[in-house]
C-alpha cells in the first residue's frame, strides 16, 4: 500500500510542468435550448475561447485573449473560421450517425476532444483527438501509429475509412507536433500573469469533535499541481490517513485536506507529528506542526460563550423558580 501511494505521488508530482491546449466540440438533435453547436477552447483546464451556431463568431473568454486578438486579429478570424467548418462538419456526421444507428428521434450528442499537451521542462508533445456520440467513445486517434481506433463496432467502417485519407492524417500529424504546440505556447505567453501565476494558501488544522481525525487543510492556492501528506519524526507518514482531492474554489483557486486519524496516537506522540504542503514550482514547503493549542475546532464554547450560557441558564432556572 505504502508503494501504491507513493507512486501515486510521483505520478501526480511527474505531471506538473505539463499545460495542455483542449478543443471541446458538442452537436447536438433534439435538444433544446442550447445551440446546435458548441465549441470551447481551454488552456490548462481554464476556459479562454467559446463559439457557437447561434453567434458564428470565436469570442475571447480571458483578458489576454482579448489583448491577442487586438494584437492578432487574424488569430480570431481563424478561430471563427474554424468555428464555421466545424459547425458543418459536426452537423453532417450527427446526421450520418443517426441514419447509421437507424435512429428517427430522440436527443443526440456527438462531442470530439481534440489538442495537445507540451512539456515545459522536456519539451515533449503530446497529441490526443477522440470522438463520443451518445455517452459513448466511437473514434480515438492513435499518436503513434497515426490510425483510428474503434471502441464501437459500429465505428469500423468509419475507422477505416479514415485511416484510407493519408492526407489528412499527415495533415493531422503535424497539426498536433507543431500548430497545437506553438498555439499553446503563444497562449501561455500571453496569459502568463493568470495561467503561470503561484498563489500559496492558508493551511489550517481543523477538527469537529474531540474525537474525530485532525484534518489538515489547505485552500487559496494555483495552480492545482500540488500535494499535501503528514510526516513523523521527520518522515513520511502512510498509515491511519485518509487523502482528499484537490477540490476547485469559486475564485478559480484550490483546495485539498488530508485527515490524520488520531486514535491510535498517544497525546505525547503528537509533537512528533506535522503536515507538509508542497506547491509545484515553489521551493519551500509549507510546514504546520501537530499542535493541540493551533487546532480550529467547533465543538469548543469560547469563554464569552460559555459565560452567557450559565447567565441565560440561572435567568432561566429563576423564572421557573418564580412561576412555582
Amino acid at each position: 500500500m505504502k508503494t501504491l501511494f507513493m507512486l501515486l505521488l510521483f505520478c501526480h508530482v511527474a505531471s506538473t510542468v505539463k499545460h495542455s491546449l483542449k478543443y471541446v466540440l458538442t452537436a447536438s438533435s433534439g435538444v433544446t435550448n442550447i445551440p446546435e453547436f458548441v465549441g470551447l477552447a481551454m488552456v490548462d483546464e481554464v476556459q479562454v475561447g467559446y463559439c457557437d451556431s447561434n453567434s458564428k463568431i470565436a469570442e475571447p473568454k480571458q483578458d489576454w485573449m482579448r489583448d491577442l486578438a487586438k494584437d492578432d486579429p487574424q488569430h480570431m478570424e481563424w478561430n471563427t473560421q474554424m468555428c464555421f467548418s466545424n459547425q458543418q462538419f459536426f452537423r453532417a456526421n450527427i446526421d450520418g450517425l443517426k441514419q447509421h444507428f437507424n435512429q428517427t428521434g430522440g436527443a443526440h450528442i456527438l462531442q470530439a476532444m481534440n489538442g495537445c499537451e507540451w512539456d515545459d521542462e522536456t519539451g515533449e508533445v503530446t497529441g490526443f483527438s477522440q470522438f463520443g456520440y451518445d455517452g459513448e467513445d466511437f473514434l480515438v486517434l492513435d499518436m503513434q501509429t497515426m490510425t483510428w481506433t474503434a471502441p464501437r463496432q459500429q465505428a469500423f467502417s468509419t475507422k477505416l475509412r479514415r485511416d484510407a485519407d493519408k492526407a489528412t492524417l499527415e495533415s493531422n500529424k503535424y497539426y498536433f507536433n507543431h500548430t497545437c504546440p506553438d498555439r499553446l505556447k503563444k497562449y501561455l505567453h500571453y496569459g502568463s500573469s493568470s495561467l503561470q501565476r503561484t498563489d500559496l494558501p492558508s493551511v489550517s488544522l481543523l477538527q469537529k469533535t474531540p474525537s474525530s481525525p485532525v484534518s489538515c487543510h489547505a485552500t487559496g492556492f494555483y495552480p492545482d499541481r500540488a500535494m499535501m501528506y503528514w510526516r513523523k519524526d521527520g518522515e513520511e507518514h502512510h498509515e491511519d490517513l485518509d487523502h482528499g482531492e484537490i477540490l476547485p474554489n469559486h475564485d478559480g483557486s484550490f483546495q485539498i485536506s488530508v485527515d490524520l486519524i488520531l486514535s491510535s496516537v498517544a497525546p505525547e506522540d503528537w509533537r512528533r507529528y506535522d503536515c507538509v504542503f508542497h506547491l509545484s514550482g515553489v521551493e519551500d514547503d509549507i510546514v504546520t506542526k501537530l499542535d493541540k493549542a493551533q487546532i480550529r475546532t467547533n465543538w469548543e464554547f469560547p469563554a464569552a460563550g460559555v459565560a452567557g450560557l450559565v447567565v441565560g441558564l440561572l435567568l432561566l432556572l429563576a423564572l421557573c423558580i418564580a412561576g412555582l
